[in-house]
């Protein structure tokens, strides 16, 4: 861990400089090096500039209506918010267990999720740097000169990302922000002929989904630039397992494993997540830095998404993607894969694994049924833990005897990826820009360290009233008349 570039301390004497915006993210961040005279980089932070207030303004509102209202914290990953919502509303109607159909419906959607996400993150704003390198020049390193120098690579990625949102459209009647979880199941079923509309494409799409595995496999591992050192660091995982330690995206128990893959906490019931995970908020970024309890703030910090969700697993369970995922784990050598630009890679294999699930669901007659809703006695706390695209995200609500939400708490899997963000481009700052003369090329080192983990930064700042805030009234010489301060938890001194 490189916490010796956390703090500078002659911070007042350092020249500053700022990346700012961050390109090719969603949301809105920047980077601040802080350098001495000979430019060695003393200090390097991830600054999330931007708050949502989600948290805060949905309650007072009945807690049917948040699985519509929670997906508009994006536009990229609603499904996943919606999805999250839907299941912790279950909870609340009493509904804690929904019915088969009614499951794989939401599992469609969720797969279509995925499997668009992870081809737009890849294709659009990752391929650039995979493909013309990091220090390229910057005006083909955009998806424009990806589709004039690499069509065919390009339209796969258009045509693989339609793909997906038409899974969600059928199933959730919109590509984006539609509706369909609601308290106990889904609103409608899906028609014989959804399905085979979707059916016709799902051979190409599969094909499509392997070459895209095959090229993120090829730009790992055929430039040292994409190896394990850029951005990598030694770091605990999480993510949802199944039961027998297969992948599962949908539903499952939380398992947390260390650096070396030993095993941390495992088959932990979603439902008392809290018991294992609390979050710490720092002065210079409205999002937070979750940790697990059992190894406390400072080395409790840990990566989610495709990477831990691939270092957490035992087995795929589709033929393709297993395949793929086994020749992953050859990098660690029996050991957790700690690279992070082997997100890429392992992004990939799960956008495979999205493709054969989703023939697998749409070959099931179950999916087809009509039996979607059910009901139960009424709670007053209703917890949601689903793998969204970006890692584990968790939506926890309490209501009011009127139905009313009262009480709110997320944790986004970009927020679960704070500390790791920060911790990558301390690194790349150490290895690729110390001593040297700081250019926009170089620049777009510590940005490919931060794409690497497709952050959702609008996602993860919501927490209205949780940021520590500080105000100084000065006089115009500098002399200081008056300080009011907040504090994380609300109270002012």
């Amino acid at each position: 861990m490189s916490r010796e570039l956390e703090t500078a301390d002659n911070r007042e004497s350092l020249k500053r400089v700022v990346i700012e915006p961050l390109t090719r993210v969603e949301g809105h961040g920047k980077v601040t090096l802080l350098a001495d005279d000979d430019n060695i980089i003393r200090e390097a932070r991830l600054h999330i500039v931007e708050f949502r207030g989600f948290e805060r303004f949905i309650q007072g509102r009945p807690y049917w209506d948040v699985p519509v209202v929670v997906q508009r914290l994006c536009g990229i990953c609603p499904v996943s918010h919606h999805l999250a919502a839907g299941k912790a509303i279950d909870r609340i109607a009493g509904a804690e267990k929904i019915t088969a159909t009614a499951k794989k419906l939401r599992e469609l959607a969720h797969f279509g999720q995925i499997l668009q996400s992870h081809a737009l993150h890849f294709f659009h704003l990752a391929s650039p740097d995979l493909l013309f390198g990091f220090e390229s020049d910057i005006a083909k390193r955009n998806i424009f000169g990806v589709i004039q120098e690499h069509e065919d690579i390009a339209l796969k990625g258009i045509r693989l990302r339609k793909y997906g949102q038409e899974v969600i459209k059928a199933i959730l009647g919109k590509r984006i922000h539609g509706t369909g979880a609601i308290p106990g199941g889904m609103n409608k079923p899906l028609t014989a002929e959804e399905r085979d509309t979707l059916l016709v494409d799902l051979d190409e799409i599969t094909a499509w989904a392997k070459d895209a595995v095959d090229l993120a496999r090829d730009c790992y591992l055929g430039n040292e630039d994409y190896n394990a050192r850029f951005g990598s660091m030694s770091s605990n995982f999480l993510s949802l397992v199944r039961e027998d330690g297969a992948l599962e995206l949908y539903d499952g128990k939380l398992r947390a494993r260390d650096h070396n893959g030993d095993t941390i906490f495992d088959q932990v019931s979603d439902q008392q997540y809290y018991e294992h995970i609390r979050e710490e908020v720092r002065n210079w970024s409205y999002m937070k830095f979750p940790y697990l309890v059992e190894l406390g703030a400072d080395a409790g910090w840990y990566r989610v998404g495709p990477l831990a969700r691939l270092n957490n697993c035992d087995y795929i369970d589709t033929p393709l993607a297993e395949a793929e995922r086994e020749r992953f784990m050859e990098l660690g050598g029996g050991s957790p894969v700690h690279a992070s630009l082997a997100y890429h890679w392992a992004r990939m294999i799960e956008l495979l694994h999205c493709a054969e699930k989703i023939r697998e669901l749409l070959d099931d007659p179950v999916t087809l049924g009509s039996d979607i809703v059910v009901t139960g006695e009424r709670q007053s706390t209703g917890i949601g833990v689903i793998e969204a695209t970006r890692g584990t995200l968790f939506h926890h609500y309490e209501v009011d005897d009127d139905d009313m939400i009262r009480k709110a708490n997320l944790i986004v899997s970009t927020t679960n990826n704070n500390q790791a963000m920060n911790e990558a481009i301390r690194q790349v700052a150490k290895d690729k820009l110390n001593g040297e003369e700081i250019t926009e090329p170089l620049l777009n080192n510590i940005e490919v360290a931060v794409r690497a983990y497709d952050p959702c930064l609008s996602c993860a700042t919501h927490a209205v009233g949780k940021m520590p805030l500080a105000v100084e009234l000065r006089r115009t010489s500098g002399e200081l008349v008056h300080r009011l301060q907040r504090d994380s938890n609300g109270h002012y001194s």
